[in-house]
């Protein structure tokens, strides 16, 4: 496929967006391709006249799913623009680029999500308590040796997919020692284009599992730390969007608690939840409690939070570090008739999406008990979050 995120009159919607916004000239096309591998941006074509210039980048990054990093070109390029725009025209145009991008980039199925409710402002938090004990930080800080920066490699009748095979990055973390969860879309690791995501065999996605790597430790001094390749998938569901692996057992890490209730979300007092993740397959990076639930059902979760490509997968905890759902992917907040959704001032956004964990367990429990009981065993040993006493 030769443009495998943005169709033809979404490129030029851009590139009109840039040359309004004043980002055709050298100095600004230096910004918007600031992060991109250097080896990949200076091999784009230079063109002498600056709308060209624009027009050019954009339709040779969007021919490039993705580069040997694993990151993807034109979604670096327009969250770069996205940071340099300021007008409300040209900045809607960027988003509403980037949203898709980010979202098939990912690889993330496009699940339907039910409209938000209207009116929850922010400002209620200042009349709420909202310090929490010293030993969060610990307790973060332990969660946070059980997650992973996960690589996946697509296969395609048994060996890697040439020539766009560079890996897909995602988050992981254990549900129980030796077993990792993530999404099925991270493992799956197909980039979604017009609702297509491609069928993956079932052999391949064996290898894809097998053939991924979960590093631990992986912190912010960027250090180089060991890597684990799963023994296989056990257990996955595309509609809930998760899958577990098993992995070698490392040095001793805590399995993270997980929610045997669906977390119960109301207007008038709001929840905020903490995502540990790996953005973009980078360095561990950690989104704390400004990060508000707007509703929940026996299914989802949404919440107001900072995520990018490669989050997929993280736990979303509350603040005694209990897993209430698996990070799943992100849809946009649009204004309403009356209002529209207010968060941190503004009148729309993005809003995330996780699957709640109780689901996950319920499924687990009907279609693998064996993965189930093992999970539950492993849980029922935590006398409380990460294995603190119960309180």
């Amino acid at each position: 496929m030769s443009d495998p995120y943005l169709p033809r009159e979404d490129i030029i919607q851009v590139k009109d967006a840039a040359l309004e916004a004043g980002l055709a000239d050298p100095a600004a096309r230096r910004l918007l391709l600031d992060g991109i591998l250097p080896k990949y941006a200076g091999v784009l074509p230079l063109v002498d006249a600056p709308a060209m210039q624009v027009n050019s980048d954009l339709n040779e990054m969007n021919r490039v799913e993705r580069l040997v990093d694993g990151s993807v070109p034109l979604e670096i390029w327009l969250r770069n623009a996205v940071a340099q725009t300021a007008e409300a025209g040209p900045l809607a145009v960027f988003q509403r680029a980037l949203d898709r991008v980010a979202r098939d980039a990912a690889g993330e199925p496009d699940v339907p999500v039910a409209p938000p409710p209207v009116g929850e402002t922010k400002e209620e938090i200042v009349f709420l308590d909202d310090t929490v004990p010293f030993e969060f930080l610990q307790r973060g800080f332990l969660s946070g040796a059980s997650v992973a920066r996960l690589k996946v490699t697509p296969y395609q009748g048994g060996a890697p997919l040439q020539p766009n095979g560079y890996p897909h990055a995602g988050t992981g973390w254990l549900i129980a020692p030796g077993l990792l969860i993530t999404n099925h879309h991270v493992v799956y690791a197909r980039t979604r284009t017009a609702g297509d995501r491609g069928t993956v065999d079932p052999a391949d996605l064996q290898l894809q599992a097998q053939n991924s790597r979960s590093r631990f430790d992986y912190g912010a001094d960027e250090t180089e730390t060991e890597e684990v390749t799963p023994a296989g998938l056990l257990a996955w569901d595309e509609e809930l969007d998760y899958a577990v692996m098993r992995i070698a057992d490392q040095s001793p890490r805590p399995a993270l608690r997980v929610a045997t209730e669906p977390l119960q979300a109301a207007l008038a007092q709001p929840v905020p939840v903490n995502i540990i993740q790996h953005p973009g397959g980078q360095p561990k990076r950690v989104a704390l409690r400004n990060n508000l639930v707007l509703d929940a059902d026996d299914k989802d979760l949404r919440y107001f939070s900072d995520t990018r490509g490669g989050s997929s997968g993280s736990p979303v905890f509350t603040d005694d570090w209990t897993v209430v759902a698996l990070h799943r992917g992100t849809r946009r907040v649009e204004k309403e008739a009356e209002g529209g959704i207010v968060f941190q001032g503004r009148t729309e956004g993005f809003v995330n999406l996780g699957t709640q964990m109780s689901s996950v367990m319920r499924h687990l429990a009907e279609h693998s008990p064996e993965v189930h009981a093992e999970i539950a065993a492993a849980q029922a040993a935590l006398g409380g979050p990460n294995g603190a006493p119960g309180q």
